[in-house]
């Protein structure tokens, strides 16, 4: 098993997560360097954290540390260009959602991965939960029977001054609103657990925020095995919740949390008079109680490096998931439903998620 050499580029409030996970897998990996463009901040982060080196500019850091692994945990506009970058210059990423705001974007970012022999991964903490990932498993074994109906719930509360960080609220540096920013770790676990998706017909509004972006998304999803599921993402809900439902022939399954979940979050209901000992063994016999964080992820993305093998979470297995939510934005934006496999080049959804090509893009 390797030790890896890291670097953190952005040292806002997310950077700490990523520190967390850092330290708490400090015997696999060593923080050698930080980058953000306030010195300040960058210095009292290295500072506080111990970490050796830091700079203002990313390039000089690639350049000069030559880091194993980047994370990355900038405002969203720029998580594109410095996954670019690192990956050129040799790096794997672990990198903030979204890791883009364009599928344009994505599949460049898949195209220099395969041009590199680098990865990069999206941090999707909720799929690696073991809860979340003892149901996947039932659900690819047919331990439940066929999927239903599912309800997926990101109602949180974002006030106007949280609005007041000069790149939030706005498409060019935001990217979106609840829709790409928030809601969007319940919605991947959501479409990762229920599978491929068929078509979209989706409202979205900026209802009470003084932003460009949205501030509510509700959407309706046809899956390709025939399940139906409703969505709703807000900034506007004074009491906050993420909600998950999901009903199959033989039970129905629920989490209820708000940034995270532990095996604890979970409820397994079976209908009445139909109960079966055989499937409700099967919901319990999961041992393991590892909670949905940056760390658990990250331990698996080092497993992956040891293996020289691609990571979970990586840009195939989240691209169903930008596709979906640029299918939110378009439906809402042209009053259609939006197909899968429909938003290719040429449509200007597919060079950013709202629809309007961005200065510089």
């Amino acid at each position: 098993m390797s030790r890896y050499r890291a670097a953190i580029i952005g040292t806002g409030n997310i950077a700490r997560s990523h520190m967390r996970a850092l330290n708490e897998l400090k015997d696999r990996i060593e923080v050698v360097a930080a980058v953000d463009v306030v010195h300040d901040r960058v210095e009292a982060f290295s500072k506080e954290n111990g970490i050796p080196s830091f700079y203002l500019d990313a390039s000089e850091m690639l350049e000069k540390v030559q880091p194993d692994l980047v994370h990355i945990a900038t405002p969203p506009n720029i998580h594109y260009p410095l996954i670019i970058q690192s990956l050129q210059a040799g790096a794997s990423v672990f990198c903030e959602k979204p890791l883009c705001t364009s599928l344009a974007e994505l599949d460049r970012i898949a195209s220099v991965e395969q041009q590199t022999g680098k990865y990069c991964s999206s941090v999707f903490q909720w799929r690696f939960g073991s809860k979340g990932q003892h149901f996947k498993q039932l659900i690819q074994e047919d331990v439940l029977g066929h999927p239903l109906v599912g309800i997926c719930q990101t109602t949180w509360f974002r006030n106007a001054a949280y609005y007041e960080v000069p790149w939030r609220g706005k498409w060019s540096t935001e990217g979106g609103g609840p829709t790409m920013g928030h809601g969007i770790h319940a919605m991947d676990l959501f479409l990762w657990l229920l599978g491929e998706w068929d078509e979209v017909s989706a409202f979205t509004d900026t209802l009470d925020r003084a932003i460009e972006v949205e501030d509510v998304s509700l959407a309706m999803v046809r899956f390709k095995n025939r399940a139906l599921g409703s969505i709703v993402n807000s900034v506007l809900s004074p009491r906050e919740e993420t909600y998950l439902r999901f009903d199959f022939q033989k039970a129905s399954v629920e989490l209820t949390g708000l940034y995270g979940y532990t095996n604890e979050n979970w409820r397994f209901t079976q209908p009445k008079g139909q109960e079966s000992e055989a499937v409700l063994a099967r919901w319990d016999e999961l041992a393991l109680n590892t909670p949905s964080s940056h760390k658990t992820q990250l331990s698996q993305l080092l497993d992956s490096l040891d293996q020289k093998k691609r990571p979970l979470s990586s840009t195939p297995d989240i691209r169903p998931t930008l596709e979906f939510l640029t299918a939110i934005y378009k439906s809402a934006a042209t009053r259609q439903i939006v197909q899968q496999g429909s938003i290719v080049a040429g449509d200007p959804f597919y060079d950013h998620v709202s629809g309007i090509r961005q200065q510089g893009s």
